[in-house]
């Protein structure tokens, strides 16, 4: 049984932390992106390690839950603890600096509370790259990025999160200090407990630095925008690509017209340059070394997915502009769909092969729930859906609030039956403990449960998130 969080408690603490660790809790700490959870809790904000540890020690002692609160950006519910005793909300805002860059070595070391997007630029300063890209990378912050084991646009060619880490800092629950922030390549002494952390959502220690991978970047870039017959004929354009290129294919995204749709519909500005709007189209990056001209492997693409009969139109950016303006579709789709109000947004994965079989499927189903419009885009280089759902033109989502749980049901059922996953790179957060519960290997949910209850004896970790309290 956890005790709530008191302005008591607080004060216990202000002879051992700097005043400004105290501040008071603002909606971006109380509430999620999509407005389903508003959180609860008292605020405190360490800049340091060492004050994180100050902090966990206490709520140990006290029995008191911690919340980690990164940029926010988490579409689960993992960031806002609505139910329970008050937590502690641990912003890792103020941890924010870049400590080092080793260009040589490829590494760069980021404090969780660094944006993304400034490790990417002083990895650019470096003449490397961070290959972590996402559409919240403005915002999202290295810790809850590595917490969640994000995936973004970029997994095709670099992985996930997990991935593009070498070593971690990280605070127990006990409020002792792992000292893991190592920057090799190869150290194989014992657990993997970075791969532990990564993905644990906050729940088994507080990641508070990390060292993570840099890449060379490429010499030459290229983007595309195809129309494809169906997602079949994606997939075998994908095979084509990389046939042609090997894993100097950065990205390839599925797109199907709704989301475009959407785009015109919700005010915005980014726009499709193929007329008519077709029913599929994929969105293909190249990366290339020296010597070669992305626009020319690109046309050959187009030209042999034309001789298969994979596509018929497409635009080829012939500048940086138009590389930008094609990826802007991509990355407005999102804002598009909170526009729009979506009945239930799911995060899934299936295997590649079998997502064309589940796309189909899928829309049969639900249309036997009722009438619905269905937004299906993704990461189709490593099969990762994003397969949400919306009322038809006109109509608010709340008036379809009574077929959200069968709509999330069928879509799940479907995804898991495919040997799928109901969470591809969002985490399990509050809203999917219940999923992880449903599919999940009876076996895998023990180990994980004996592995918390070994690092975090009395629960204060995120108390709900992952596994149920």
């Amino acid at each position: 049984m956890l005790n709530p969080a008191t302005p008591a408690f607080l004060d216990t603490l202000r002879a051992r932390l700097p005043a400004a660790t105290f501040r008071e809790a603002g909606p971006e700490h109380l509430q999620e992106p999509r407005g389903r959870y508003t959180g609860q809790g008292l605020l405190l904000a360490p800049s340091s390690t060492e004050e994180v540890a100050t902090i966990l020690q206490a709520c140990h002692a006290a029995r008191i839950g911690v919340v980690p609160h990164g940029g926010g950006t988490g579409l689960v519910g993992g960031q806002v603890m609505q139910e329970g005793a008050a937590p502690v909300i641990l912003s890792l805002a103020r941890m924010d600096a870049i400590r080092a860059v080793h260009p040589s070595e490829n590494v760069i070391v980021a404090e969780a509370g660094a944006i993304l997007a400034e490790v990417q630029a002083a990895a650019r300063d470096a003449g490397r790259m961070f290959p972590l890209s996402l559409a919240s990378e403005g915002s999202a912050r290295i810790g809850g990025l590595l917490s969640t084991n994000a995936g973004g646009l970029n997994v095709l060619r670099y992985g996930n999160a997990r991935a593009q880490c070498l070593g971690l800092e990280v605070v127990t629950a006990q409020g002792e200090i792992w000292h893991g922030l190592t920057r090799l390549y190869k150290d194989n002494t014992g657990y993997a407990l970075r791969d532990l952390m990564i993905g644990a959502e906050g729940t088994l220690g507080v990641i508070t630095a990390a060292a993570l991978k840099l890449a060379p970047v490429p010499l030459a870039s290229g983007t595309a925008l195809l129309q494809v017959a169906s997602p079949r004929a994606a997939l075998d354009l994908l095979a084509l690509a990389r046939d042609r290129v090997g894993d100097n294919v950065t990205a390839f995204e599925l797109m199907h017209r709704q989301g475009p749709e959407f785009l015109i519909e919700a005010g915005l500005d980014a726009r499709v340059p193929l007329d008519p709007l077709p029913e599929w189209m994929v969105l293909i990056e190249l990366g290339l070394p020296e010597g070669l001209r992305p626009e020319d492997s690109l046309a050959a693409i187009f030209e042999a997915a034309l001789e298969r009969g994979l596509s018929e139109d497409g635009v080829i950016a012939s500048s940086e502009a138009q590389a930008e303006a094609l990826w802007a579709v991509r990355e407005t789709i999102p804002e598009a769909n909170r526009r729009i109000g979506s009945i239930s947004s799911h995060d899934i994965s299936v295997p590649l092969s079998s997502v064309p079989d589940f796309i189909a499927q899928g829309g049969s189903a639900l249309q036997e729930v009722g009438e619905v419009r269905i937004n299906c885009f993704g990461h189709l280089g490593d099969g990762n859906l994003h397969y949400n759902v919306f009322p038809p033109k006109g109509r608010d989502r709340r008036e379809f609030d009574d077929i959200r749980p069968r709509v999330k049901e069928i879509v799940h059922d479907l995804a898991h039956g495919f040997g799928g996953s109901v969470s591809a790179e969002h985490g399990i957060g509050r809203l999917k403990v219940g999923d992880l519960e449903r599919y999940g290997d009876s076996v895998k949910l023990s180990m994980m449960r004996a592995i918390k209850s070994a690092l975090d004896p009395n629960g204060i970790l995120n108390p709900g998130a992952v596994l149920r309290s």
